[in-house]
């Protein structure tokens, strides 16, 4: 219980510093108009079906600059001000470091996904027939499961160095690899490599998602890998404490 009660207690502290800060409110301004922009440019066509499927299968490239942007700073500014040796000889534990810090930046991408809503309502006023709310709700489920993916990897690069914007960079040059190899790479890659790389694929997956389809492979693998990179995080972590 003690446990819960400090992450939740971390969490809460990174999601407000997130707002005090310049760079949250630019994140939330920037994707907002990148929703906004794809909005009016692939869903706002006359006569062209009443679907958010283009924004939801782009979703991955849109992600791309603005995980890395709301994730570098939380271990980072821990070790440039110095903050973390004194969370290093608290009782909290790397873990739970970990998890707290991942959930604020979550809990702020839920902030940014719910400045995207009154597109949906614009869609849902304006077109005839309306459009079903089921892939909408597959697609904001995809869209959440992907950003947290990708919060996990930059918590990773954030907790290897003290430096903002290497955490940044190094965050965004992962998922922008990870993201090109699945994608067109795997077309020139051999036959036994480019299986390996298919099952890696994440825009793959935001297709079924986008088309309303809920695989609980697809939810799976976002899980086990957000996992993953979450506690690859709080090892880095304990590697630091004892440093």
């Amino acid at each position: 219980m003690r446990v819960l009660r400090t992450t939740w207690a971390i969490a809460v502290r990174e999601f407000v510093s997130l707002f005090r800060v310049p760079v949250g409110w630019l994140v939330l301004a920037i994707y907002a108009g990148l929703w906004g922009g794809m909005f009016v440019q692939f869903v706002l066509v006359p006569g062209a079906p009443a679907t958010m499927r283009p924004l939801f299968a782009t979703a991955a490239w849109l992600m791309l600059p603005i995980a890395p942007a709301i994730s570098m700073r939380l271990v980072s500014d821990e070790l440039r001000t110095g903050s973390y040796e004194l969370l290093a000889t608290s009782p909290v534990g790397e873990l739970s470091l970990a998890l707290g810090k991942f959930v604020g930046a979550g809990m702020f991408l839920l902030a940014l996904l719910t400045c995207t809503l009154p597109l949906v309502g614009v869609l849902l006023v304006f077109s005839d027939p309306v459009p079903d709310p089921g892939p909408m709700l597959a697609g904001y489920l995809s869209v959440t499961l992907l950003g947290l993916l990708f919060l996990s990897v930059g918590l990773l690069a954030s907790s290897l160095t003290a430096s903002q914007t290497l955490s940044f960079l190094g965050a965004m040059l992962a998922l922008f690899v990870w993201l090109l190899a699945t994608t067109t790479g795997r077309a020139r890659a051999p036959e036994a490599f480019a299986d390996v790389l298919a099952s890696l694929a994440i825009t793959d997956r935001l297709e079924g998602f986008a088309k309303g389809v809920i695989d609980t492979g697809d939810v799976g693998f976002f899980v086990v890998l957000t996992s993953w990179f979450v506690l690859a995080a709080s090892m880095c972590l304990g590697v630091r404490r004892w440093l």
